[in-house]
């Protein structure tokens, strides 16, 4: 199931209204619904690597909220030592 793992923020449900005609106030004699189906207002997740703080670093799905709040600790690029360079070469 999609859903942060900070603030546990999950798929809405909504309608999707569909209207014709021309609005009142254009000059017409109004909107009409023509139809109603269901639909799903999903959160704006992203898989990040996070630090936690007895030093795991794990990837989750964090939503852009608390990505801009500050509420995860981004992981830091990976520093491979000259070691294991020569080791992989």
């Amino acid at each position: 199931m999609q859903h942060c793992a900070i603030c546990d923020k999950k798929p809405l449900v909504g309608r999707s209204i569909a209207r014709r005609g021309l609005a009142k106030k254009s000059g017409g004699v109004g909107k009409k619904i023509t139809g109603i189906t269901r639909r799903r207002f999903f959160p704006n997740l992203q898989r990040v690597k996070v630090r936690f703080p007895n030093g795991t670093v794990r990837r989750i799905n964090v939503c852009a909220a608390c990505i801009q709040a500050g509420k995860v600790l981004k992981a830091l690029p990976r520093k491979y030592s000259a070691k294991a360079l020569k080791a992989a070469a």
